[in-house]
């Protein structure tokens, strides 16, 4: 006998590696933000009543963080009322819910990985309304399961990697951050720690996914050259320069150290960590496929 767990923000990158990744014991049904707008009650109650889930994963989100600043008023309605409303519709309905969150709900000072329950304090509107949207899914449904994560890309959507392989197409040199530090997280494995996650009924509170390993926005940079040129997704290689983030002034600050403890979530989810490079890797390989398809 199947599940039925819903998958909310489907059109996203992680949304998409859910759909992708589901196994056979999981009745794994979608709904983008044009089918569910979370902002939205009614909307959420009728969506409910129609699939009748028995677990709902949130991957709906305001992901423009530097917009964010200028429109704070949609970054809370994406990250923090609709999570709330949603989770309080589980809530009614006796529904588990898996909710997605945030590095960013931290200011980067600490100098070792920050743990699940270490001080939050967010630098930008998009970090203060994904804290809040946390803050809303725990107080609506205490038994709500929260993954944080950070610097997510895949095969799909808008993301480094493969904004990095298009500037690298076309220059010579490449100027990046060298300053931030983080640890990348391909979004199929983040999808694979969902699908654990959801196995768990009983597992609550606040996890935290990243793949294994840290660098610097710099470091990754030239890795994705590195691996590219090796898989043919790239020609030539490219001149890429470390900067201090200072020389590349953006409206949201964003924080200097990033880098999750993944402790809890190994051990609980039963899951190895994989390296970051290795998961970058798999990620061009199922690029490369999807480009040649």
């Amino acid at each position: 006998m199947t599940e039925k767990i819903l998958v909310v923000g489907a059109g996203g990158q992680l949304g998409q590696e859910l759909a992708r990744t589901a196994g056979a014991a999981v009745e794994c049904v979608t709904a983008t933000r044009g089918e569910l707008d979370i902002g939205d009650a009614a909307a959420i109650d009728a969506c409910l009543a129609r699939l009748c889930p028995t677990q709902v994963i949130n991957a709906a989100a305001y992901t423009a963080v530097d917009q964010a600043e200028s429109e704070p008023g949609a970054a809370r309605r994406g990250n923090a009322e609709g999570p709330g409303l949603l989770a309080a519709a589980c809530a009614r309905d006796d529904i588990r819910l898996i909710h997605i969150s945030t590095d960013f709900v931290f200011d980067g000072t600490s100098a070792t990985p920050y743990t699940p329950d270490a001080p939050t304090a967010p630098l930008g509107e998009y970090g203060r309304s994904k804290l809040q949207g946390e803050q809303a899914v725990s107080a609506a449904l205490p038994q709500a399961l929260i993954i944080r994560t950070g610097w997510v890309y895949s095969a799909f959507g808008n993301n480094f990697v493969k904004t990095m392989l298009r500037l690298m197409g076309e220059r010579e040199q490449l100027n990046v951050v060298a300053d931030q530090v983080g640890t990348p997280t391909w979004a199929q494995g983040l999808a694979r720690a969902c699908w654990a996650a959801a196995q768990r009924p009983q597992l609550s509170g606040i996890y935290h996914w990243s793949d294994a390993g840290v660098c610097s926005w710099y470091d990754f940079a030239v890795a994705i050259c590195e691996e590219g040129l090796a898989r043919g997704l790239l020609s030539r290689p490219v001149d890429v320069r470390p900067i201090p983030a200072a020389d590349y002034p953006t409206p949201a600050r964003r924080p200097s150290y990033s880098v999750l403890d993944k402790t809890s979530s190994w051990r609980d989810l039963e899951l190895q960590g994989v390296h970051w490079r290795q998961q970058l890797r798999a990620m061009l390989d199922d690029l490369k496929e999807c480009n040649d398809a």
